[in-house]
């Protein structure tokens, strides 16, 4: 057989490269990440229409109570509530019309007095004087005027109370979070016109090979469509970058290296695919190791699928060199890019969740409507819990809080509590919280939620208040239970409270005082016997109570004892409503917390310093999370923030049966 003249430059050209060497899968990944700064790139201000799909730079808090003011959730007549306790449909109650009709945007003028009432729509601002409101389909009108009342009411009943949504100072959103239209919504709410975001890695994308083809243009012999460069690019879109595509191109060193030059340039990531075998003929690899130190971190990983995978960096830059077969792409894509785009990008790791979950407590349905729930996630017992989110048809936070919902079926008219139920995701990428937080709710926790943030924590917190989140962690329902219950038969602050199966944290200190406005007379410049026997006897003189199972309303019911005072049973759940409805004049006094009262300007007379801790399930002290907050009570950083919101570190931070 007789052999032709081979040119030696075409031999060389038929030899193939053998790859660097080939590093384990955690090697790769470890070296890679090493090489780059894995940090947000950095920040812009957007605005809040433009903040869709971007990654929150800072934790934001609410400017303002949502809702501003105490609110009608229907229409019809704000009333006294004592007034229509006796109503029946068979025995209707008579009270005289008020002459002013309150709608959204009116402010109230006239007090609503025993056996009269004033005619409301929904929102319209509360009026002083009422507790409630009988809705207009319980009502009629009878020959004379008079308003006739078919049903009683509960004080607080149909009514939204200030900050029963969002509260003044209440964390909206943290530092990492993605904006979606839920989030647009309650930032919406609160006023906020624009959002710090981190900037979007600007991502080159661009397909390497003589037989790509782009879709849409006919298909040649021999080519293929270029598959991976729309997938790339849609991938990168998704986990927060913004591709720049580059397109498909030949296989010449010069139009590649170019075009790598330009990316370099103009991007703060390159990703190529096609290119990484071994053949003479695939050039990438050689472009990419003379495009900038350090070079090659790794050209072959022991994969399957995705050996050839090439990971540079370019002068602080990450390069990647994809398989060209799309299945290894995207697996390596997901596996090694995934981290450092979202990580470049401000986002955090991504989680794909699907789940059932068993609901924590009964949820009521009417019957005849089928009911979507939303539900908060947390870790229960025997599995994952479902906690049901209601704060009203109002209400805008709940959405951003919920995972997702269960669906009441029409025909139903309860889950019973410990059902296994389905929780579709509003989010496939829902996390499940690694710690969750039911009970009082306190400013001074965004102290020391902020510090598990910025350790990876996920936190949820759900305000139910001090009764309501000790009786979550006895039946184990969350990790720590945040409360302040004074204990009548010891004096003592919630240690006595507990039972065997849980263990107290101690947290802070916050005074609880007498609040009322500085320029009432009344009260202003007395001290708190005087300002207190005003309170019970003067006639005109309204007060702003608790919610029955609150650690305040405990100390309400001890300082007036058996006397009702006028408003006694006009009863929000937070400090904040307290002090909203002091301060806009619908109330005269109340008892709240003195960085409340500071908030909202109020005259404030210390009553006494009561604890705020934490009772936590003894099953679940060892929980990383659990440990985590703990160590942040510690911490001279989280001491100090709280101490400037007002409150005081308990004396040595430590806790009782976790140490």
């Amino acid at each position: 057989m007789i052999t032709p003249d081979i040119d030696p430059s075409r031999l060389a050209s038929l030899r193939q490269e053998q790859f660097l060497t080939i590093l384990s899968r955690e090697d790769a990944k470890a070296r890679f990440e090493a090489a780059l700064s894995m940090q947000p790139l950095g920040t812009e201000v957007v605005s809040l229409a433009a903040s869709l799909g971007r990654v929150l730079a800072e934790t934001l808090r609410s400017p303002i109570d949502v809702p501003p003011f105490d609110r009608s959730h229907v229409d019809g007549f704000a009333v006294r509530a004592d007034d229509v306790a006796r109503a029946r449909d068979n025995a209707p109650v008579v009270l005289d019309l008020n002459a002013e009709t309150i709608g959204c945007g009116v402010l109230p003028k006239l007090t609503v007095y025993g056996g009269s009432a004033t005619p409301i729509a929904t929102g319209g601002p509360i009026p002083r004087g009422a507790d409630a409101v009988v809705m207009v389909e319980q009502t009629d009108i009878d020959a004379t005027g008079g308003v006739l009342v078919t049903r009683a009411v509960s004080p607080g009943q149909n009514i939204g109370f200030a900050g029963s949504d969002i509260a003044r100072g209440e964390t909206l959103l943290r530092r990492g979070g993605l904006i979606g239209s839920r989030e647009i919504g309650m930032l919406a709410a609160c006023g906020i016109a624009t959002v710090p975001v981190y900037r979007k890695p600007r991502v080159a994308v661009l397909s390497t090979g003589d037989e790509l083809v782009q879709p849409g243009e006919p298909l040649r012999p021999a080519a293929i469509y270029d598959s991976n460069g729309p997938i790339v690019a849609a991938a990168v879109a998704e986990n927060g970058g913004e591709p720049i595509a580059f397109g498909a191109l030949p296989d010449r060193a010069d139009q590649l290296d170019a075009a790598l030059a330009d990316a370099l340039a103009t991007c703060d990531m390159i990703i190529l695919s096609g290119g990484t075998s071994k053949s003479a003929g695939d050039l990438t690899y050689r472009s990419v190791s003379q495009l900038g130190r350090p070079g090659i971190i790794a050209h072959g990983v022991a994969l399957k699928p995705g050996k050839p995978l090439c990971l540079a960096v370019a002068d602080g830059k990450p390069v990647v060199v994809l398989p060209g077969f799309p299945t290894s792409a995207m697996f390596t894509f997901h596996d090694f890019v995934v981290p450092v785009l979202r990580a470049m990008g401000g986002l955090a790791a991504r989680h794909d969740v699907a789940v059932e979950a068993t609901t924590a407590v009964r949820i009521l349905s009417d019957l005849g409507r089928t009911e979507f729930v939303m539900v908060a996630l947390s870790q229960a017992d025997d599995g994952l819990g479902a906690f049901p989110l209601s704060k009203g048809s109002g209400a805008v936070s709940a959405f951003s809080q919920a995972d997702g919902f269960i669906t009441v079926d029409a025909l139903s008219d309860r889950v019973a509590e410990g059902t296994r139920s389905p929780v579709t995701l509003f989010d496939s990428a829902v996390r499940v919280p690694d710690l969750t937080i039911i009970g009082s709710h306190c400013t001074g926790l965004e102290a020391v939620i902020d510090r598990l943030a910025e350790q990876g924590f996920g936190v949820r917190t759900v305000a139910i208040g001090s009764s309501g989140g000790l009786s979550a962690a006895t039946r184990g329902e969350c990790d720590i239970a945040p409360m302040h219950l004074l204990d009548p038969v010891s004096g003592l602050y919630n240690a006595p409270l507990l039972g065997p199966e849980l263990v107290l944290v101690e947290g802070w200190r916050r005074m609880q005082g007498f609040v009322f406005r500085e320029d009432d007379a009344r009260f202003a410049g007395r001290d708190l016997g005087t300002a207190l026997a005003t309170a019970r006897t003067d006639p005109t003189c309204h007060m702003v109570n608790r919610n029955a199972g609150a650690g305040t309303r405990v100390l309400i019911d001890k300082l007036v004892g058996a006397t009702r005072p006028l408003g006694y049973w006009n009863q929000p759940k937070s400090h904040n409503a307290v002090a909203a409805a002091v301060a806009q004049g619908r109330a005269d006094w109340g008892i709240a917390i003195e960085p409340v009262a500071a908030a909202y300007k109020l005259g404030f007379l210390p009553i006494a310093e009561e604890h705020y801790d934490f009772a936590v399930p003894i099953g679940r002290r060892d929980r990383p999370a659990v440990r985590a907050f703990v160590a942040a009570l510690r911490e001279t950083p989280v001491q100090a923030a709280l101490r400037d919101l007002g409150f005081i570190p308990a004396s040595d931070g430590v806790e009782r049966g976790l140490g």
